[in-house]
């Protein structure tokens, strides 16, 4: 995943982009940012990865999904001007990710998603 923002021209700022909210720590995979003009403020995002790579993909979710929903929160009040994106590989999108359940959670709560090649080191979709 790293690889592959870095083709797209994105400076990863964190690796991992770590933050405290209240007594809590907290730890995303990746931090990144992107100019987007010389006269613009650089666009920020988080990345957390997700490799769905355990028998049960819906457990996998369950855990990915309550991550990433604190995540969020904790990430909104400290930086609130870095997007927050859940990477998840070519693979484990098309399969688990068109099923109708995670279509509706995806849409439901938000999430960003990334979805990229590993093999090729490549993002194949940003999808907002």
């Amino acid at each position: 995943m790293k690889q592959a923002l870095q083709k797209e021209q994105w400076t990863i700022t964190d690796d991992p982009l770590k933050f405290k909210f209240g007594n809590i720590n907290f730890q995303i995979d990746l931090g990144a940012e992107k100019l987007v003009a010389a006269e613009k403020a650089g666009e920020k995002i988080a990345i957390e990865i997700k490799s769905f790579l355990n028998p049960s993909a819906i457990t996998d979710f369950y855990a990915a999904l309550g991550q990433f929903l604190s995540y969020r929160l904790a990430l909104e009040a400290i930086e609130p001007d870095r997007l927050l994106y859940m990477a998840v590989s070519l693979d484990a999108y098309q399969t688990f990710f068109q099923y109708e359940f995670t279509q509706i959670a995806v849409k439901r709560y938000q999430i960003p998603l990334i979805v990229y090649d590993p093999a090729g080191e490549v993002i194949v979709q940003w999808i907002k």
